[in-house]
């Protein structure tokens, strides 16, 4: 509520005694010529006033409930956020593994390949046939598999 925010939660309080006093006072001291006079617009202004006050310190108690669980929220926010980073620094690295494995085994399957290709070139035979070799397939088929 914004009336919350622009008075002082005192303000309420002293709302609610002042509309309680009023009540008393017209009861209790009726034999003063003024409040006898007076007497019914003080009861009224005096129950609303109690009611205003009644009410405003629910709302300040409400309020205070609500903030309460927002701070809790946030303390369980703050610590989800730090489970995060870690986590996430976790995965970082396993992707960074995992790419330097790929890495590694590429350069082994080239240099495989290179070394086995060579093996079975006959391009510049006689007769221009070159043949492709099975552990050729053989390494491209590893070199595609997980390296798990």
């Amino acid at each position: 509520m914004w009336i919350l925010e622009w008075l002082p939660n005192w303000a309420f309080y002293a709302i609610f005694f002042i509309g309680l006093l009023g009540i008393i006072a017209t009861e209790f001291f009726k034999f003063i010529p003024v409040l006898s006079t007076y007497r019914l617009p003080i009861q009224i202004l005096s129950a609303i006033a109690l009611c205003f006050g009644t009410y405003m310190a629910g709302a300040i108690s409400d309020n205070e409930s609500w903030l309460a669980k927002v701070k809790e929220l946030e303390k369980k926010v703050a610590e989800v956020e730090v489970k995060s980073a870690e986590e996430n620094v976790k995965i970082i690295e396993k992707v960074v593994k995992k790419i330097e494995v790929v890495k590694v085994q590429g350069a082994e399957v080239v240099k495989y390949i290179d070394r086995e290709v060579v093996k079975y070139d006959t391009i510049f035979a006689p007769g221009g046939a070159c043949e492709i070799p099975k552990e050729f397939f053989i390494a491209h088929d590893d070199a595609v598999k997980d390296p798990r």
